[in-house]
């Protein structure tokens, strides 16, 4: 039962419109009355969704081949450095040898260029050789340099290529997800990521869950919370938000089910080792919290025009009713003064579920 704070201790009346019936004397409605109590008011905001590791990484090739060797499975656990997969190296192979080739031929031809130059500066400085030829011999060295210097460049782009058909772990995780083969072909590119697998790291694990724009607003970094997960009905897990999402997430747009939410993470402080990504998950997040307060049930809170307030408590004086005429609506509970019903209005707060 969910209850509402107030500022008066009363004995509060769950259907308020008995009042409207001891006022025309008619025959009273069976009522249930609830004392007043003073406690704690722990406000909670809802959401679900599932469980995901808090860090994960895609393997995914940046170069094109087929997958010769793979080393691992779904729900292998892996070291950082392992090799996972290794791809088809022949193309690659033939491309260093032809830039190691490219190159010892650029080499060559600077060496060449730089002995003519030293030969015709020798020559120019004894006025045998015009400055015409000397200023060739120099062109010749530096385009034979800069030539040597880009199939330098080619090599290393070559081995580079060649060092990515192999795939290491860069940390130590469980393989969660295998999407290849050995013998399927791996198509590495720049804009299209082609993943292989994913490697999660299990032992820090996050709830992220849906809430909807009217709760979100009162859920802060670091708040409590209480997670319960589907497949694990008798353990209670707790966790802190960690994240809020800003962008949000529509459903049914431009229908009467639109629906906005947004994107809430929490990071799970006890985690289970046999907890599995995509897991569902229910999680309360603790926002604000009121101690020794009033509570009364949210049954027994209403809503009456001032006007019709004025009519039903003709005799207790109401300060937040500010024009006995007014159709402005105003919060109300009824109390048991006297053997009558009388409306009450109130102030309210936070509300739980208890």
């Amino acid at each position: 039962m969910k209850k509402i704070i107030i500022g008066a201790v009363i004995i509060i009346v769950v259907g308020a419109f008995v009042a409207f019936n001891l006022l025309k004397k008619e025959k009273g409605v069976e009522v249930t009355t609830e004392k007043v109590v003073r406690g704690t008011v722990q406000q909670k905001v809802t959401g679900s969704g599932q469980i995901k590791p808090e860090v994960e990484v895609k393997v995914s090739a940046q170069a094109a081949g087929k997958i010769v060797e793979l080393n691992v499975k779904e729900g292998d656990q892996v070291k950082k450095g392992q090799l996972l997969v290794a791809l088809d190296p022949q193309q690659y192979l033939a491309s260093l040898e032809r830039a190691e080739s490219s190159l010892l031929a650029a080499k060559a031809n600077e060496k060449k260029a730089k002995s003519e130059l030293k030969r015709a500066k020798e020559l120019y400085t004894k006025n045998l050789v015009s400055s015409a030829d000397f200023e060739s011999a120099e062109a010749n060295f530096e385009s034979a340099m800069s030539n040597r210097m880009q199939m330098e460049a080619a090599k290393k782009e070559a081995i580079d290529a060649l060092d990515k058909t192999k795939l290491f772990a860069t940390m130590n995780g469980i393989v969660t997800k295998l999407n290849k083969e050995k013998g399927e072909m791996a198509i590495g590119a720049m804009f299209q990521e082609d993943v292989i697998m994913i490697v999660s790291d299990l032992s820090v694990m996050e709830a992220v869950i849906e809430v909807d724009e009217n709760d979100v607003i009162n859920i802060s970094h670091m708040d409590s919370a209480d997670v319960e997960i589907d497949a694990f009905p008798d353990t209670m897990f707790t966790g802190v938000v960690t994240e809020i999402a800003n962008s949000a997430i529509t459903k049914g747009l431009g229908t009467q089910e639109q629906v906005t939410n947004f994107e809430v993470t929490i990071r799970i402080a006890n985690p289970d080792v046999r907890f599995r990504p995509g897991m569902s998950t229910t999680v309360d997040v603790k926002t604000k919290r009121l101690d020794d307060v009033l509570k009364v049930p949210i049954q027994s809170v209403t809503v009456r025009e001032q006007s019709k307030l004025k009519q039903i408590d003709p005799v207790e004086k109401n300060p937040n009713i500010t024009d006995e005429k007014s159709d402005k609506k105003q919060e109300v509970v009824f109390i048991v003064k006297e053997n009558r019903a009388i409306a009450k209005p109130v102030e309210l707060s936070i509300s739980d579920d208890t």
